[in-house]
């Protein structure tokens, strides 16, 4: 195990973020605009991937509305001055305040990081309640392989389709389901919806009708986060579409062959992506620190009672709302979120005053296919073609850096002209055909 030695008496200041998410990434960004390139602070950034994902266009990518590569942005790009270190955190300890890290793809060569400030930003993870088969077999939209995995399985499910005779086996494999009917299960649900529906045409031996798409929600109107009358709405343009709403119901088990639902009913699908739950990371239980639901309880400061030195932010944490209660959990108080806590790490080492943080929501927006959303901005409710538009403008204006910020503008302008990329994406290597014995020998003669 490589360790690298803290600075001691009159080093610099070591700074280590944890986490390369809306939280992470932003903490880093302010940190440093801050420090510039002071040689007495030294900055580092721990991430399992080498970029920052825009996860609100995520769907789009399962959808085939944007090239993957274009909601992505190279971590060395955005942070110039900051080291980076790309690989898995392995643990933490918080008396020796070191970290254990590991890069490789068995994550075989490990490194020890000290740090004088430590950054939690490490998001949550998927949490399938115990749900027979869930873990094993649904796909999730937490990860740009996430999205490329459920676009490929559309887009195979789609070509064997097309040559199956069997209703029996065609059936299953037209019938897509989504657990959950908070933002992320109604993007990804109407995203899937419009892909299929496009995609129909270039398919001789599949109709409309055999075209089955299902949103499983727990609560009685979907888009709980929005107000009743909007979750309405939404609900009324999805059903009106074709897509199957099943309120106060939830995902029981799946198998092979089905669904099973809280109500009895079993669905013949071999396709279900969980978007019904998150958890803390699991990295965090082993801390010894306060912790509720398996977040990290923070003061209002953005640190952890009892440990100097350590603070946490976005999914890791739970933030005291000034209001009452938490905040919650978006992408848009974690950037916030990012800024303050980096000013008050800032403040912490050249001796100034920290800042509580408070963040009133601007506003929610969600896109609901064939050009609709829903949106509520500083409490005025939007709906149909305006909230689309303003979804589409909102998030193009936060994607970080310019060139994204253009190629994503020029996928949306060539989506108005184009059909849907229906190229299934294979991640498998091409295998090697061995020669034959005599072959081989004519070839090592010469």
């Amino acid at each position: 195990m490589r360790r690298r030695e803290p600075g001691g008496a009159g080093g610099p200041k070591r700074i280590l973020v944890l986490g390369g998410g809306f939280a992470g990434v932003y903490a880093a960004m302010e940190l440093e605009r801050a420090f510039g390139r002071d040689p007495r602070v030294q900055l580092t950034l721990v991430n399992r991937d080498n970029f920052f994902l825009f996860t609100p266009m995520l769907h789009e990518v399962a959808a085939s509305d944007l090239d993957m590569t274009h909601i992505v942005s190279p971590i060395r790009k955005l942070l110039r001055r900051t080291d980076f270190f790309h690989g898995e955190c392995l643990s933490i300890d918080l008396a020796a305040r070191t970290v254990k890290v590991a890069h490789g793809e068995s994550a075989e060569h490990p490194h020890e990081l000290p740090y004088d400030h430590l950054v939690l930003a490490l998001g949550g993870v998927t949490n399938f309640f115990g749900t027979p088969g869930a873990e094993r077999a649904a796909f999730t939209m937490r990860s740009l392989g996430d999205a490329l995995a459920l676009r490929n399985r559309v887009i195979e499910s789609m070509e064997e389709a097309d040559f199956e005779c069997q209703a029996r086996i065609r059936k299953p494999l037209l019938t897509f389901v989504v657990a959950g009917g908070g933002f992320a299960g109604v993007e990804t649900v109407a995203a899937l919806h419009d892909f299929l529906v496009e995609a129909l045409p270039f398919y001789r031996n599949l109709r409309p009708d055999q075209i089955r798409t299902v949103l499983v929600h727990s609560g009685d109107v979907i888009l709980p986060e929005l107000s009743r009358k909007l979750g309405l709405y939404a609900q009324r343009k999805l059903a009106g579409r074709g897509v199957e709403i099943r309120v106060g119901t939830k995902v029981k088990g799946l198998d092979a062959t089905g669904i099973d639902l809280s109500d009895g009913t079993r669905i013949p699908s071999r396709t279900l992506v969980w978007t019904a739950g998150n958890a803390a990371h699991p990295l965090l239980q082993a801390l010894e620190c306060p912790k509720e639901r398996g977040r990290i309880c923070v003061d209002s400061h953005l640190r952890v009672p009892g440990h100097d030195g350590l603070w946490a932010v976005g999914d890791c944490a739970l933030v005291p709302d000034p209001k009452g209660g938490f905040c919650p959990q978006t992408a848009q108080h974690a950037l916030r979120q990012g800024r303050v806590l980096a000013r008050n790490v800032v403040a912490a080492v050249r001796g100034g005053k920290p800042r509580a943080f408070r963040f009133r929501t601007l506003g929610q927006l969600a896109a609901i296919g064939r050009r609709t959303g829903v949106a509520s901005i500083l409490g005025l409710n939007f709906s149909g073609f305006l909230a689309w538009w303003l979804w589409r403008t909102i998030y193009l204006m936060k994607l970080p850096r310019f060139e994204r910020k253009v190629r994503v503008a020029l996928d949306w302008t060539l989506d108005l002209i184009f059909t849907k990329d229906l190229v299934h994406l294979p991640t498998s290597r091409a295998k090697a055909v061995p020669l034959a014995a005599p072959a081989l020998a004519a070839a090592e003669r010469r």
